[in-house]
Parts: structure tokens; sequence; C-alpha cells
């Protein structure tokens, strides 16, 4: 590379820095930072949000108020949403047992942890709700044989009762139960009685999907374990024996959790596969069905699992594609026990990318040689030794990635991407550090939506590994917990939400801009507009090739699509404001916004009337956001397209 080469792309990196020292959504993000996080007279122990959470936490509001947004609403969700997440719950009145417990606490919430002080404060409590209680006490209903747990938890000063289920009353026996005072339990498909009148406290009506959390550092536990789960193992089952009454009791690592979908005849079955691997390294999967997915809220990768008389089946009967003969699930008469994995943490050194990028034009021209800022921050690490960095304080960059990091978070535009295999697409991700392909999984089919070159994307959930070429390789699945896929440049809200973005002139785009720019213009020189319908897959927005083939497939997203086919405008026009002007296209629903009109509607037309229909939106105005669709060539110096620009959203101005 000659000098001046290198000089090119440094300027070209340094357009790309200041352009996203503008972009009003980072911009936004870390105002939002600076007023969530505490002063640092405070100390350690109040941690601000991390810059993950606020961004998902933004862009989930986006989606949910797709007219628009603005700062005060998103500040007063994110506020909300913090306060609700830390708790400070550190209650007036708490039960003996819980504070000696507290001392020794040290996992992490699940990630649909509810607190009993929310639970009174918003009188609901939603089915996929977990709760990670302290039994207080053990009773019986007065003039009954009820059994009711009275629960309390780490982060409240309130309790509540659950009316126990049946199936779990020799566990509660006063003698010999193990549900009894100081004993952790995680609860989940709990339905809530909310207290009428004079007929008392609110409690927690029976559930099915309850574990019993057992720490092999006490005694009792651990010869409970050893007692009772040390004798089976995977290796040992015999369907035989299970077809005579023989029941099992196992013990096994959480290796992964897995979503599946089962179409049937009469619609489709949720299906969740927790993969487990025993102390002989032999693997099975224990299978939860319908509503029994919802116990796999409960669990974590890392933890162990005690399975106490599973139902044990073949995998031909249960429908399963496996190697393996048997597999377990979630009968009448299963008992489900956990020792929980406890995050350790590690002290990961983070180069503060965004520092290097951040401050005035001017203060980088003073010192252009200042080095990037290095921080020691204590980050969780998972079973199999990867740091997790979902909770990262910082924003992550491409130049930050490194082996075995997980819960990546990155921000950028689409460079690149490659699809070649049904439920899996390759995306090159492009900040201002680099670049880095992305190996996406989709559960089932595709569900982001149009997805283009040059659209703004945030994405969650990555993990990061070395591949067999001896690079980083980054792997998305899309039901894994806390992966998420957000594309920026088609959110409904973007264009109403003047928080997050700024007006720019069509002359402000530069030949390589990069982001999401929005404008205000109006159509013109209509005598150039070029409108066609063609038949395109509605999942993705990518149109069809001509062909008459009875199983049409689509070359994008790889999929049959016979049933998902609709007629869609592809429409190139030119845009124009007191700056310039600019030739762009779209489809979709953003061409029917410039266009006024449906497919349907406009095919229906003489074909005299389609010729003349676009000459009555000259000089109409719009709010438009434009991504530049260019895909660069190395060693090709004019790649110059007139339709490099994308239309990805419009809106009509009053």
């Amino acid at each position: 590379m000659t000098d001046h080469e290198a000089s090119d792309m440094e300027l070209e990196r340094e357009v790309l820095v200041i352009e996203e020292e503008e972009d009003p959504f980072l911009q936004f993000i870390d105002y939002a930072k600076s007023v969530l996080s505490p002063d640092k007279d405070y100390g350690d122990d109040r941690k601000g949000p991390s810059w993950s959470w606020i961004a998902s936490r933004i862009l989930r509001t986006c989606i949910a108020y797709s007219s628009g947004v603005t700062s005060a609403i998103l500040l007063s969700d994110l506020f909300q949403a913090w306060h609700e997440l830390n708790r400070s719950g550190a209650p007036k009145k708490q039960s003996e047992c819980i504070s000696q417990m507290k001392k020794k606490h040290k996992r992490a919430k699940l990630p649909n942890t509810v607190t009993i002080d929310s639970i009174y404060e918003k009188k609901f409590l939603s089915l996929n709700s977990v709760i990670e209680a302290v039994i207080i006490d053990t009773y019986i209903l007065p003039g009954t044989n009820i059994y009711m747990l009275h629960l309390g938890d780490f982060w409240s000063s309130n309790t509540i009762d659950l009316y126990l289920h049946r199936r779990f009353y020799s566990l509660a026996d006063p003698k010999y139960g193990v549900l009894k005072k100081g004993r952790e339990v995680f609860l989940t498909g709990c339905r809530l009685r909310t207290a009428t009148g004079g007929s008392g406290h609110a409690r927690l009506l029976p559930t099915e999907y309850l574990v019993i959390l057992l720490d092999e550092d006490q005694n009792d536990d651990a010869m409970l374990l050893l007692a009772q789960f040390c004798a089976d193992c995977f290796s040992s089952i015999s369907l035989d024996r299970v077809y005579q009454g023989v029941s099992y009791s196992l013990r096994a690592r959480i290796e992964s959790i897995t979503s599946l979908e089962v179409q049937g005849k009469y619609g489709s079955l949720q299906r969740k596969q927790i993969n487990l691997v025993d102390d002989d390294d032999v693997s099975s999967k224990f299978i939860l069905w319908g509503e029994q997915v919802l116990l796999a809220n409960l669990f974590s990768m890392g933890s162990t699992l005690a399975l106490d008389r599973p139902f044990i089946s073949s995998s031909t009967d249960s429908a399963l594609e496996t190697s393996e003969e048997l597999c377990l699930e979630y009968g009448s008469a299963t008992q489900l026990y956990m020792v929980p994995f406890i995050r350790h943490e590690e002290q990961v050194s983070v180069a503060l990318t965004q520092n290097h990028h951040k401050g005035s034009k001017q203060s980088r021209a003073l010192d252009p040689s200042q080095g990037v800022v290095v921080s020691q921050v204590s980050l969780p690490c998972n079973s199999q030794g990867s740091v997790d960095f979902s909770n990262c304080p910082f924003r992550s960059f491409v130049v930050d990635l490194r082996e075995k990091m997980t819960g990546i978070s990155l921000y950028g535009v689409v460079a690149d991407i490659i699809s070649n295999q049904e439920s899996v697409l390759s995306v090159m991700i492009q900040d201002v550090t680099g670049a880095v392909w992305a190996r996406l999984h989709f559960a089932r089919s595709w569900s982001f939506g149009r997805l283009g070159l040059g659209h703004t994307i945030y994405i969650t959930g990555l993990t990061c590994s070395v591949g067999t070429r001896k690079s980083l390789e980054l792997r998305w699945v899309e039901n894994d917990v806390g992966a998420s896929f957000i594309n920026i440049s088609c959110l409904p809200a973007l264009l109403n939400s003047s928080c997050l973005h700024k007006l720019s002139c069509l002359s402000d785009l530069s030949a390589e801009p990069a982001g999401t720019w929005i404008c205000r213009v109006w159509l013109d020189q209509i005598q150039h507009c070029h409108v066609t319908t063609r038949l395109s897959h509605t999942s993705c927005g990518y149109f069809l090739d001509d062909g008459s083939s009875e199983d049409l497939k689509c070359n994008f997203c790889q999929r049959k699509c016979n049933a998902e086919l609709a007629q869609n405008f592809h429409l190139k026009i030119t845009l124009a404001d007191e700056s310039g002007k600019l030739f762009a296209w779209c489809t979709g629903q953003t061409a029917v916004e410039l266009l006024q009109i449906t497919p349907d509607e406009f095919c229906e037309l003489p074909e005299e009337e389609q010729i003349m229909y676009p000459s009555s939106l000259e000089h109409e105005t719009f709010k438009v956001a434009l991504v530049n669709c260019r895909k660069k060539v190395e060693g090709l110096k004019d790649h110059h397209d007139i339709t490099a620009w994308e239309i990805t959203r419009a809106m009509k101005c009053e």
C-alpha cells in the first residue's frame, strides 16, 4: 500500500468518525446514559446502565410507539425500566433468614425475574415472569389440607403466599420435605389472585412450574444429590425397564437451550430442547412441550439439573431428529432440582474506542496522536469461560472483538450480504473501526422484513470465536437469550422522532456516506420517473426472478414462497431540495407512501393513466430516510451508480 492510499484510507475513516459523532441516535444514548448514571460521589455500589441496555430500550420504545417518540417519552421509559431493574429494594423489614442468606447471594437475576414488590405495585403478573423466591414458612391453610408457601425475595420488603401445587405436596412434609424455611425456589407460570374487598391479601395460584435450588456447600443438599441422583446415568437407562415401571433419578449439566416449533395437523406447537451432558460425558435431551416451555425460563446454561422421575420416551415417539435413542420429558410425577451456575467475574481490559472517536474536531486536530484509553471492568464469565459483554458499560466496536466474547452488541451498517442457505444469513457489519462477518441463524424463517446494503442496524447477542481459518467469526442465534436484530433505517418511528435524527440537505450526502440520512424533499423531474410492479416475497421484500416454476424460491432468503407472494412497486424517482437533486429507488410500503396508491390499485388503472399518474405527484413534499446501497468493489475507482441511493422510509409532509 502506498503512502497516498494509506492517507486516503485514513481520511475516509476520519470522515466516517465525524459523521458518527454527529449521529443523533448515538448522541441521545450518551445523553441518556449521563442522566441515568449516578454521580461518581456515590461510589461503585451504584452503577449506571450499560450502553447496550440503553440502546436496546430506546429501540424497543420506538417499535412500541411506531408513530414517533419524544425525548421525554424515551427518558421516562428509560428511568422507569432502570428503576424497576435496579430497585435498591432494601427493605425496611425483611425476614431474618433472607437477611442472612443475602450475605452469600452472588447469583445474577434471570432475564424474566420480577420482584414481589413489583407484583404488589402493578397488581399484575405475566405467565412468563420468573419469581426467584426464598421460603420463609410452610404451613397448612386452617380447616383444609392445602399447603401454602410464604415467600420472600432478596430485593423486596413485601412477602406473598403461594398455593402449592399438589404435585409438590410430598416435598412439603414438615419432617422430611425439602420445601422448608430458607429453601430457594424458582417459579414461573404463576397466576395472581388479587385481594378484593375484605378478602385479605393477594396470593399466587398453584403452578406446576417450580424448580428447587440446591447448594452443594450445604451438607443436607450434598447428601441429597449423592443419595438420590448419583446411582443412575444416561447410559444406564433401559426402555424395557421403563416400560416395566422403573423410574430414574438423573443429574446432568445444561449444555444449551434451543427453541423449536412443531407443525401439526391443527397448527404449530412450541417446543424447547434442553441439551444435557452427564458426568460420563453422555448427552441426552430434555424436551418441553406447549406451556411447559415456560420452565426453560428457570434454567441457565452451565447449571446442574437433577431430574427425579422424568418421563422417558424413545426419540421416535417424540418426533425428534436425533442420533440418541431416548429423550426425557416433564411428566406428571417429575420433580426438578437445580444447582445454579454462579458466574464468576473476570477483570477485562476494555479499550475505550469511543473516547478515541469523541470530542470536538478541534481537539483531535490539536492532539492527533492521542492514544486509546484502556479501562479495567469486571465482567461475568459463562460456563464455557467466555466473557459476557451484555452488561459492559461501554459500546463495543469491531476493532474491540476478541476470541471467547459473548453477549456482544454492534451498531453499524450492512456492507455486504450473502444468503445461500435457508434460515442462515451472513452479513458484513461495518462501523467506524472496521468490518466483520456475522453468521445469523433464524429459528424458523425470515423475520427481519426488508434488509439491504447500507441499512443501519443494531444487533445484540453476538458470540465471537476463532474459526477454521484462524479469523474471528461472529455467530448469532435468533432465539438465544438477549438476541435481537433491529433495522433502524426501516423503523416507522424514525421520521417522526426528531430527538433521534437531524434533517440534512441532499448536498450533505458525501460520495461515501455511512448511516441513514433524513431529508425533506419534493418529487422532481417526474418525466424521468420509472414505475413498475413485480412479484415479490412478502417476508423479506425482495423481488422474484421471472419464471413459471411451480415451486418458487426466493433468491435472497432461500425459502419457498408460493404462499407469500404479492405485487410490489419498484420505483425510481428524482428527489430535490434547495441544495440539489438525487436519483433514488424504493420498493414496498415506502413506494406506496410516495405514490399514494397501492400496487393492486395501480394495476387496475388503464395503461394510459398508469403512464400519466406520476405527473400528479410532482412537487409533493416528503420527509425521507436515505441510505447508500452501493457496494464498494476493491480496485475499482469509478463505481458510480445513479440508483445507488435507497429510500427506506417516506412520510408525506402536510
